[in-house]
């Protein structure tokens, strides 16, 4: 994996779930890692979805490989939000990991 490749800067977040002073259930997504990755666009479809124009786009996310990494989190790529569709261990080597990512809005 060529560093210079990996240009943009992203957060891995996870949902932390817990009970706040006063006993309420309480969950919220917290940075677990911040990365420099290759964020490439993949596909862009449109759709109607209960009468109202829906897009989605599908992202690959390509970063040095990190252990702990699930599908139950999220990446965060400047304002955007991704939800990680697949973790990918390219090779099986433990050098490159491969999010596959999708973001609806």
């Amino acid at each position: 994996m060529r560093a210079g490749t990996l240009d943009q800067r992203i957060e891995l977040q996870e949902l932390v779930e817990g009970f706040d002073d006063y006993g309420q259930p309480l969950s919220e997504w917290q940075t677990v890692l911040s990365a420099w990755a290759a964020v490439e666009p993949l596909t862009g479809r449109e759709y109607l979805a209960a009468m109202q124009n829906q897009s989605e786009t599908t992202m690959r996310v390509r970063l040095r490989y990190r252990p702990g990494i699930k599908s139950a989190m999220r990446v965060k790529h400047g304002a955007r939000l991704y939800g990680i569709q697949s973790v990918i261990d390219v090779k099986s080597t433990g050098r490159e990991l491969v999010l596959m990512c999708t973001a609806s809005g």
